[in-house]
């Protein structure tokens, strides 16, 4: 099993679906987890159960459409914890409609909550990563970065950006024994999937080589494998998880 005794880690969008079973491997696995996201009673259950199960949990408000909240939030992350050793960027929007149709605020909305939101946050927290000369970044990209999507052209774009953003910044921040990687979920079984109707399902389905959706607990194993010493040789990587829906160089 990983063993992220001690680390300090912070995981956004970890108030559901994928952001949340990502805090609880980590926890599971030793870790001190910073949970972030708007929603903060979810957030209040999600440490109670961390902490129910024996790990340690703190909550922070943090809103990644807003600038000065995630300012406000990485101020008041690195107050109570001094650094933050392992930033798992998670959270995300959709704002679906055909790229013709779509409006200008649906495409900045998911651009700014999907992308510059986690180049923010990461700059925000960089700083003592750099200073200690370790740290693990890992953003969530999705398999629609990879491939597109129709009428997901903000979303698709805003998760290949991720990409750019991830292997840009590994190069950068490598000499400094910091790696930074990607997950790229493929179909998996979480809130924001819940809203397909069974003929949109089907369809997805039919395009999985394993048919059958994913869990968030094995996107989180993902997350988890690439945030541990034994992937300590890994950066600049994306790593799909979609039960070959792509398959990719």
């Amino acid at each position: 099993m990983t063993n992220l005794q001690g680390r300090i880690a912070l995981v956004t969008g970890a108030s559901q679906g994928i952001g949340r079973a990502v805090a609880l491997e980590l926890a599971r696995a030793g870790a001190v987890v910073g949970l972030a996201a708007r929603n903060q009673a979810r957030l209040a259950e999600t440490a109670a159960e961390i902490e129910a199960a024996g790990g340690q949990a703190a909550v922070f408000a943090i809103d990644v459409a807003s600038e000065e909240s995630i300012k406000a939030g990485a101020k008041a992350v690195l107050e109570r914890f001094g650094k933050v050793e392992i930033l798992v960027n998670n959270a995300g929007i959709t704002r679906d409609g055909l790229m013709l149709r779509m409006k200008r605020t649906d495409w900045d909305e998911v651009l700014n909550s999907n992308l510059t939101g986690a180049f923010l946050l990461t700059q925000a927290l960089l700083g003592p990563m750099l200073k200690n000369r370790w740290g693990r970044i890992v953003n969530l990209s999705s398999v629609v970065g990879r491939t597109g999507q129709a009428g997901q052209v903000n979303y698709a774009a805003s998760k290949a950006g991720l990409i750019g953003l991830t292997r840009s910044m590994a190069r950068e921040v490598a000499s400094r024994g910091i790696t930074v990687n990607a997950v790229a979920p493929g179909y998996i079984e979480t809130p924001m999937t819940e809203v397909l109707d069974e003929k949109q399902r089907a369809a997805m389905l039919a395009q999985i080589p394993l048919g059958r959706a994913g869990t968030a607990t094995e996107i989180a194993q993902a997350v988890a494998f690439l945030v541990s010493d034994a992937a300590a040789y890994i950066t600049g990587h994306v790593l799909d998880v979609n039960g070959g829906m792509y398959m990719g160089g």
